[in-house]
């Protein structure tokens, strides 16, 4: 059993700003301390920020209505980081924070729902949750997929169960419960680090993956669990407390190193935040409101698909060739 969210989630949205602010961060400084917490919902974002760096409220704007859209009123909170905190990096790189976690490489399951997640996404980037229950033999699973996807009309649901059962093999999803609806943080409030589950999967941790800079623990400890399960086959524990030079007998600057270059490869926290530890290979579609509207998701009839070009820039599809893969 598995739940997935998409980009345009407003629990991802408030991620992806986040992540921003801490790529912003990154801009500024090697090695920055800053950690955010974003609460974005009917119009409004409101931004708490402990930093090291100096931010203006144009760069928080801008990052918010690039996001989110450009009426989107922006409430910003920048305080230094705590004088304590700031002492515990001061003579090299140690854990800035306390921090249980484990992490599981991701079933087939988890794999199977992050790439439907992510070919619908493909098809219709706005605001969706999908849910996926496997059922029967080992040998001869049966899913069952659930798909909450807004703005897909009843005439666009016959496309996607033939995509479902082509490509996936899916034969009798359930889409829409309700009927048709609108999503977005127009809708529905977001807040950074609430979507934990479809990030990590089986994995857990004690904080948040998203907001914070690399030497927080929650953050590079989490990614370096992860990936030593895809590398080992088996669940990976660790715990550490602020200060420490070494988790699990490796000193912590390797592993902090180990993370900064997994967040480089998917090109900065803001495209991490996307689709968190569980993510698929590829995905071409964006997700950002319409030019001008400063809108998610209008009800009126003339609403239209919003559109992003980052995404679509960082790789060229040969024509009529499947875009979304696997996960890692």
């Amino acid at each position: 059993m598995f739940e997935k969210v998409n980009p345009c989630h407003p629990d991802k949205v408030a991620d992806r700003i986040a992540g921003a602010i801490v790529d912003l961060c990154y801009t500024k400084c090697k090695d920055p301390k800053v950690a955010c917490e974003v609460l974005i919902g009917h119009g409004e974002c409101t931004l708490q920020i402990e930093t090291s760096e100096r931010l203006t409220a144009e760069e928080l704007e801008a990052i918010v209505h690039r996001i989110a859209g450009e009426d989107i009123v922006v409430r910003a909170l920048i305080v230094p980081q705590d004088v304590h905190l700031a002492d515990n990096q001061k003579g090299g790189v140690k854990c800035g924070d306390n921090g249980i976690f484990k992490g599981c490489a991701p079933t087939h399951e988890q794999k199977l729902l992050t790439a439907i997640a992510a070919s619908i996404y493909d098809r219709h980037p706005s605001d969706g949750k999908y849910i996926i229950q496997g059922k029967g033999r080992l040998a001869d699973p049966v899913f069952d997929v659930t798909v909450c996807q807004s703005h897909l009309s009843r005439e666009q649901e016959p496309e996607l169960r033939e995509h479902l059962k082509k490509a996936y093999g899916i034969h009798l999803p359930t889409i829409n419960p309700l009927g048709e609806w609108t999503g977005g943080p127009n809708t529905d409030s977001g807040a950074t680090n609430r979507k934990l589950g479809s990030d990590m999967g089986d994995g857990v941790t004690g904080g948040g993956l998203h907001g914070k800079d690399l030497s927080k623990a929650d953050v590079s400890v989490n990614i370096w669990c992860y990936l030593e399960s895809i590398r080992t086959g088996h669940q990976v524990s660790a715990s550490c407390s602020i200060g420490d030079e070494t988790v699990n007998g490796i000193p912590y600057k390797d592993i902090v190193e180990q993370a900064r270059l997994y967040i480089h490869t998917l090109g900065g926290f803001e495209k991490f935040a996307e689709w968190g530890l569980l993510r698929p290979l590829a995905c071409r579609a964006g997700c950002q409101p319409p030019s001008g509207t400063g809108r998610w998701h209008s009800a009126s009839a003339d609403w239209r698909s919003p559109t992003c070009s980052s995404m679509a820039a960082a790789t060229t599809w040969p024509s009529g060739a499947r875009r979304t893969t696997w996960c890692m």
